[in-house]
């Protein structure tokens, strides 16, 4: 028995290592393939990964293009509010306005450096619309829109160069999409790690235009309701508000989903403005109010009236910011941000002294101020001729006085005016004549009064009007003349500067002009 049993034991040992030399043959098999594939795995793997991050370009030399230029432009004052830089893209493609050179970029920062400018990250940005309190003696907080590459490969290093931090607002549909145009997210993570980046939202995939009618017009499919081609109709208003609200919280969530906080900002596409789409005014309010609901605040470059940061925009809840081409150099860059600093009343000499403080309105012809003062003749066929003071640095205004002496008042053919909180929701319209005065409101939700008086007839006349958040006065010639009191708004809703303008439509063309104008 011991001896079959052994016997047995050992041909059933035989018997299992004859059955086990093809899964050995197999497993030495994998093991040689693994070890010959290996390398070739390695390269696939840092390819995919060399195409997920792309490499990054050295800074510059310094002194690039722009520094001599430095010199001549002074910076804003100390304790101004921050200013928001609006950039696309940086890299060396020339045909877009859109793209910043590398070596402009750089001269860029060295010029907002070198003025003492420091830029702000979302959390300090927000903090300050939050609390009104500025963050440092110059500030300005960087945003780029869209998401392209080039922020990772361009842009990033040079901000390492400076110590400086921005923001860059992504579609997320595109990203990791359109390789290497747009960002990848790997790319968007090496940046959030960085703490150079913070990320905001410009919507999933409506940063397009499509059709918005029959005729096929394109426009920001944000903005308006969209033609449905195959049911030959506009969209309701319910289908639009539908599709925003899922685009915005789709936006919001691919944030999150790669571990990035919650966006607090949101640029709008195109930076195209409500009152130019297709939405009536309830559509209108529901897309604010979606956006209230999901931002602190909103970017636009071009809003229907001025809303630097301040009180006024955080109220609105919508902020203007200052767009960064190919053609801003850094003096001119330094220039824009002096322009854009708030002013306060007591500050102002001389409105009438400085050409470059007035901007035209409607069909004005630059230089505007020559028109008002009588230093230059309107071209023929012009019957108006109206200019802002300081739009941007006024913008916050709630509190003021103008003293302005008006001439050449000839008949009923020809006035003067001046139009007070311009560029807020009420503004007020001064017009003097000859022998008239009359004070109008502009404004949609305006009850108060609407006056005017009688004045002795002259070619020459005083004006002083005195400007509060309740009320709009004015004396003419040392008499009061009349008086427009607020509805019930806030005082932001109706904070802004000033603006002039001149009126002639007589046969005798014979222009009245400003002959002094002082601010207190």
């Amino acid at each position: 028995m011991k001896s079959d049993g052994s016997r047995g034991h050992r041909l059933l040992r035989s018997s299992r290592l004859r059955d086990g030399r093809p899964l050995l043959r197999a497993a030495l098999g994998l093991l040689t393939a693994a070890a010959v594939a290996l390398p070739f795995t390695a390269a696939w793997q840092y390819d995919a990964l060399r195409r997920a991050v792309a490499d990054q370009t050295a800074p510059p030399a310094s002194g690039g293009p722009g520094t001599d230029a430095d010199a001549d432009a002074k910076p804003a004052p100390a304790a101004s509010a921050p200013v928001v830089l609006a950039y696309h893209d940086i890299g060396p493609d020339d045909r877009s306005r859109y793209t910043v050179s590398l070596e402009h970029f750089d001269a860029q920062l060295r010029a907002l450096r070198d003025a003492g400018y420091r830029t702000l990250s979302t959390r300090e940005f927000t903090d300050f619309l939050r609390t009104g309190r500025t963050p440092g003696p110059r500030t300005v907080h960087l945003t780029f829109d869209d998401g392209t590459h080039g922020l990772w490969t361009h842009a990033d290093p040079v901000l390492a160069r400076y110590g400086m931090k921005a923001a860059a607002y992504l579609i997320t549909g595109q990203v990791g999409t359109h390789r290497p145009y747009y960002l990848s997210w790997a790319e968007v993570g090496r940046m959030a790690r960085s703490g150079r980046w913070d990320f905001q939202a410009h919507t999933h995939l409506s940063h397009e235009r499509a059709a918005v009618d029959a005729a096929g017009h394109e426009r920001s499919v944000f903005t308006n309701r969209l033609w449905l081609a195959d049911e030959g109709r506009v969209e309701t208003s319910a289908e639009y508000r539908r599709r925003i609200a899922a685009d915005l919280d789709r936006s919001i969530r691919d944030l999150l989903a790669h571990d990035l906080p919650r966006p607090r900002l949101f640029a709008y596409p195109f930076s195209e403005r409500l009152d130019q789409s297709n939405l009536d005014e309830r559509d209108t309010e529901a897309l604010r109010s979606m956006l209230r609901k999901r931002f602190t605040a909103t970017f636009t470059n071009n809003p229907a009236r001025p809303l630097p940061a301040g009180p006024h925009a955080v109220a609105v809840g919508q902020v203007q910011r200052l767009e960064v081409t190919r053609d801003t150099d850094p003096a001119g860059l330094l220039r824009e941000l002096a322009r854009w600093a708030p002013v306060a009343p007591g500050d102002v000499d001389r409105p009438l002294s400085h050409p470059g403080h007035w901007q035209a309105t409607g069909d004005t012809e630059q230089p505007a101020l020559g028109l008002l003062t009588g230093d230059r003749r309107p071209r023929g066929g012009t019957a108006h001729a109206s200019a802002d003071y300081r739009p941007l640095g006024t913008a916050g205004w709630t509190d003021y006085r103008l003293r302005a002496t008006v001439g050449g008042l000839h008949g009923t053919s020809n006035s003067a005016g001046i139009t007070l909180r311009a560029g807020s929701e009420h503004p007020v319209s001064l017009s003097v004549g000859r022998n008239t005065a009359s004070l109008a409101t502009d404004g949609r939700k305006d009850t108060g009064d609407r006056r005017g008086c009688r004045l002795d007839p002259s070619a020459t006349h005083r004006i002083t009007v005195s400007v509060t958040p309740r009320r709009v006065r004015v004396s003419v010639d040392g008499e009061p003349c009349t008086t427009v009191r607020a509805g019930r708004w806030p005082a932001t809703e109706s904070a802004g500067g000033f603006a002039l303008s001149v009126h002639n439509d007589g046969p005798e063309r014979q222009w009245p002009r400003f002959t002094s104008l002082k601010v207190g």
